[in-house]
């Protein structure tokens, strides 16, 4: 019975995680560029008493654990909105930004111009060209972005946007406000594409994590229900192997 009730709460506590990763990427269902992440459960193995003494050999006693996080690195929809300053970067490749704990990368197109003129995120960050920061004087107008991430204006040619890749998509890691790093060094997207005039929607999928919630409260409540079968079961076996006899 023991085992029972353990092996239940070690699938309860997975499903809990579970249904937090759920959560999370139906918060950024609208966050522009987010991934969503998956968790990947796996069969846990004990290590199994061995006793000479006893006829037949333990058996051993399978455990739920969860010790890998997939993301979904898949591009999301491409939105059109028209605006000069919203870019949509090709499947594969990376912005770079300026963030306070040094270079980050960011998949989210909607810029904007700080109050000095810097193109940066929607959450303020700076965005970097080839050459660094990319700053606008009050009077430069028609911003274009060309294919290549080259940005021109009515003064002329501005910068190029820094895009870079990785090998190991994986292996990055989530920094918040849109932002991830990478212990890979990444090399130059050459081959990316940039869209003006577009940006990519959050790649989440409303339904499908919808029924991935369901599953999980069905499952964590059938499992609560076979917890609690067993421990009345236990409880009435105490009671009767206490009751004195007659």
């Amino acid at each position: 019975m023991e085992n029972t009730i353990l092996v239940s709460l070690s699938r309860q506590l997975t499903l809990q995680r579970k249904m937090d990763v759920i959560a999370n990427n139906m918060a950024n269902m609208n966050t522009p560029g987010f991934k969503s992440d998956e968790l990947k459960f796996e069969e846990f193995l004990p290590a199994v008493a061995r006793v000479e003494g006893f006829n037949g050999a333990d058996k051993q006693v399978k455990f739920v654990t969860d010790p890998h996080m997939v993301r979904n690195m898949a591009a999301g929809a491409e939105r059109q909105t028209g605006r000069e300053l919203d870019v949509s970067i090709g499947e594969g490749g990376w912005m770079v930004v300026n963030a306070p704990q040094g270079e980050r990368f960011t998949r989210n197109g909607q810029l904007k111009l700080s109050g000095d003129g810097t193109l940066v995120t929607s959450e303020g960050y700076p965005v970097l060209g080839e050459s660094g920061e990319i700053t606008f004087d009050p009077g430069e107008t028609s911003i274009v972005i060309g294919k290549d991430g080259t940005i021109s204006t009515s003064q002329g040619t501005k910068d190029k946007l820094r895009i870079v890749e990785f090998k190991d998509l994986q292996a990055m890691s989530k920094q918040g406000n849109s932002l991830y790093n990478s212990e890979e060094t990444p090399v130059n997207g050459e081959r990316i594409t940039v869209t003006q005039g577009a940006y990519e929607t959050s790649n989440v999928q409303p339904m499908k994590q919808m029924t991935q919630m369901i599953e999980t409260v069905r499952a964590y409540s059938s499992i609560a229900k076979l917890v609690e079968a067993v421990d009345e079961t236990r409880g009435k076996a105490i009671q009767q192997l206490g009751r004195p006899e007659n």
